[in-house]
């Protein structure tokens, strides 16, 4: 069983950055699909961006291209979502979410995704 843990959220102001990491025990995220989502009060979870822990290729939803860059570091069995030129539209709880696959991003409605409890993000002056 794969258990995740966010952290790296907190207050920015627009145009800073942040680091979040997720960091995974119990497996190691070798041949995993790793996805970072968000949720923002009162609208819908919505996809950031997905790693593939295999071969490392990437996919990002359009608001984050360009600013926001997802990496994997097998040794500290961590995915990153480094964030740049945030905006307050970036506002919300980071969740990340593994699933054992080839695709890039996890199922996140299938039955084997592993959810982290999220980390806020709370851009504003």
């Amino acid at each position: 069983q794969v258990q995740l843990v966010e952290s790296g959220g907190g207050l920015v102001q627009p145009g800073g950055s942040l680091r979040l990491s997720c960091v995974a025990s119990g497996r190691d995220l070798d041949s995993y699909g790793v996805g970072w989502f968000r949720q923002a009060p009162g609208k819908e979870r919505e996809g950031v961006a997905c790693v593939s822990t295999s071969d490392g290729s990437t996919i990002y939803a359009d608001p984050a291209k360009g600013r926001f860059t997802i990496s994997r570091d097998h040794a500290k069995n961590t995915v990153y979502l480094e964030m740049s030129s945030l905006k307050p539209d970036d506002t919300a709880v980071y969740y990340c979410a593994a699933e054992a696959t080839s695709f890039r991003c996890p199922n996140v409605y299938g039955p084997n995704v592993h959810w982290g409890q999220g980390t806020q993000v709370t851009v504003s002056s």
